[in-house]
């Protein structure tokens, strides 16, 4: 078990790691969008890439949600097979937003010996979702 201050010293290392294995100008909160973003998530028990919909206006995040899932056989059969659509996805703090993400199970930010088959997995996926994204960017905002 680590201490809080341990765990986010551990957490910083992946995150810098991470940065110069795979330099990259990431879209993440850039993506012109309001409310919607692409994010990394790496915890003690999986790693995510995911595009979140979390606006304060239930009507929007539903609108955005729907949009995104009239793209599920694009999204699937051109870019992440294993994409998983959670209209009502609970966050850690108790949040209900929307997601969309593929997950690699059994990893933990601890374990340095799984930061290399998660990095490779965050890398590789968030390339996708964000191609994807970037293609069909005019369609989901409009």
């Amino acid at each position: 078990m680590f201490s809080r201050e341990e765990s986010k010293k551990i957490r910083q290392e992946f995150w810098t790691t991470f940065g110069k294995v795979y330099p990259n100008k990431w879209l993440l909160y850039n993506t012109k969008i309001k409310d919607v973003t692409l994010k990394f998530t790496f915890t003690t028990k999986h790693a995510q890439v995911s595009i979140d919909i979390e606006p304060f206006d239930e009507v929007i995040r539903a609108y955005y949600f729907d949009k995104l899932l009239s793209l599920k056989n694009i999204l699937i059969t051109e870019f992440l097979q294993d994409i998983i659509f959670e209209e009502f996805y609970e966050l850690e703090n108790g949040k209900i937003i929307s997601r969309l993400y593929v997950e690699l199970p059994n990893v933990s930010v601890h374990n340095k010996k799984t930061w290399k088959e998660t990095m490779l997995f965050l890398h590789k996926n968030m390339m996708k979702l964000e191609t994807f994204f970037l293609e069909y960017k005019d369609f989901i905002e409009n």
